[in-house]
Formats: C-alpha cells, structure tokens, sequence
C-alpha cells in the first residue's frame, strides 16, 4: 500500500496510439511531507501521517504549527493517515511527489463530492414521479410513510434531505500518465468533487 494526498485540477482527454479517446482527471499530486510516523507499541496501529499545500503560520494553531516543526516543515492544510504501509521505507520530514505511482497502475481516489444542498426524493433517490395531471394531487411527494399498525416511521426510509457533500472513494482508476516535473497525475475517469477539491490517492486494495 502506498498513497498521496493531491488536489483534483479538472478533467481532459487523452487519445490513445489507437485513436481512441480517453476521459482523464487532473491530480495535483504532492509534494507531501510526512509529518508522522505511528507505530504498534505507542499507538497499537501502524501508518504514516502525510500532509499537503502549505498554510500560513497565522492561520494555524499553535499545536499543529509544532507538530509540523518536528518534521522540519512548513504547516500544512490537509492531513491525512495512510495505512498498510511499510514504516522503514518513510522517514519523518521526506517529501512524496507523484513520481510515487507509475504509469498503468491502479488507485482508489478518495474525495469529498458536491454539496447538493436540500433535496427531495426525486433528486435524490432517483425516485419516479406521481400522474401529472391536474386531479393526481401527488406529483412529487415521498410516497407511503409506512404501515398503518407500526404507528411511526421505518428506520432507513428514503426521504428528502441534505444531498451530497459526502465522503465518496471510486475504486480501480487507471493512472494514464504521471509528469513527476509538475507532480501531475492523469487518472481514467472522473473523481468526486469538485475542481480544486482535496482527494487522497491510494493502491487500488481490490487489485
């Protein structure tokens, strides 16, 4: 397992030998710095703790801009573990720039998706519409809220609230191309969220 922390500049496309066209989503990939390492015997698991895109001394707290000193770097604005690492092959303070993953490989792509606001079932659910017509006098409601005889709502009914802005991870992206000069990934596919979004990129676990 390997991973890095990057930020998704938008879509393109590529073509292939073939001609054919590929759909690829731009990675600002790094460079990170590893802030931490954890291990078995001080925190019972092991990872290592990556951070990314420098912040402002002024705009930190005083806890995260010592611990950012320990490494000897800059504090950063987006932190995250990685697990399933081997520890000895990562020192506190090395950098990780995209150079990391290779052409062809396989990643799962970690990221926030889009903020929908509130929305009803339609939108949200993919839920079908009532008749149209003037006397249906049901157009776009929820639907039955259940059994008379249970007397409440059944845990798990799909009903209208807040859409996305949820933590989404698509599984087995191919890495088209890597430029280690500008620490740019070029995924297959699109990613969640959107343009100037934090996303976190690891071994695909399902290949």
């Amino acid at each position: 397992m390997k991973g890095i922390l990057g930020k998704k500049l938008g879509m393109t496309q590529l073509f292939t030998p073939e001609g054919n066209v590929v759909p690829v989503t731009v990675i600002q990939a790094g460079p990170c710095v590893v802030l931490q390492k954890k291990d078995v015997d001080n925190d019972g698991y092991e990872s290592i703790q990556i951070g990314f895109d420098d912040v402002k001394a002024s705009r930190i707290i005083k806890p995260e801009l010592g611990h950012a000193k320990k490494a000897g770097a800059t504090p950063k604005r987006y932190v995250k573990e990685i697990r399933g690492i081997q520890l000895g092959d990562y020192e506190v303070g090395q950098e990780l720039k995209a150079d990391l993953f290779a052409e062809g490989e396989f990643v799962d792509v970690t990221g926030t998706s889009k903020g929908k606001g509130f929305q009803g079932n339609i939108k949200r659910h993919n839920q079908s519409t009532g008749p149209m017509a003037h006397g249906s006098r049901y157009h776009r409601g929820p639907g039955s809220m259940g059994s008379i005889q249970a007397n409440r709502v059944p845990k798990g009914k799909k009903l209208p609230g807040h859409m996305g802005n949820e933590t989404v991870t698509l599984q087995n992206l191919q890495i088209i191309k890597v430029d280690a000069e500008r620490n740019v990934l070029l995924v297959k596919g699109s990613i969640p969220g959107p343009k100037n979004s934090y996303v976190s990129v690891k071994s695909a676990v399902k290949k």
